[in-house]
């Protein structure tokens, strides 16, 4: 399974639920970065996203956006291979 990294802050409803998505896949760990502990991390998150919502999802390098892009990943069949390392 991909790495999952995920872009979050402390008290952020969509992170709640792209977490609840993820896990429901199988993934058991995902490196959460908080954003409103490290302002430089924020920035980095903006610098390579161009967002500055949360969550920001990356699975491997692949930069999914945030939950509604995670959903809508799963829902055309997406998301399964892009966790399993194959092209989407």
């Amino acid at each position: 399974m991909q790495v999952v990294k995920m872009y979050t802050t402390a008290v952020c409803p969509y992170c709640i639920r792209a977490k609840q998505v993820l896990r429901a896949k199988g993934v058991e760990q995902i490196d959460e970065v908080r954003v409103d502990l490290d302002p430089a991390q924020r920035q980095h998150m903006m610098a390579i996203t161009g967002r500055r919502s949360v969550p920001q999802i990356f699975i491997g390098a692949t930069h999914v956006g945030g939950h509604d892009d995670l959903v809508a990943l799963d829902q055309r069949g997406g998301l399964d291979p892009l966790l399993a390392g194959q092209p989407a």
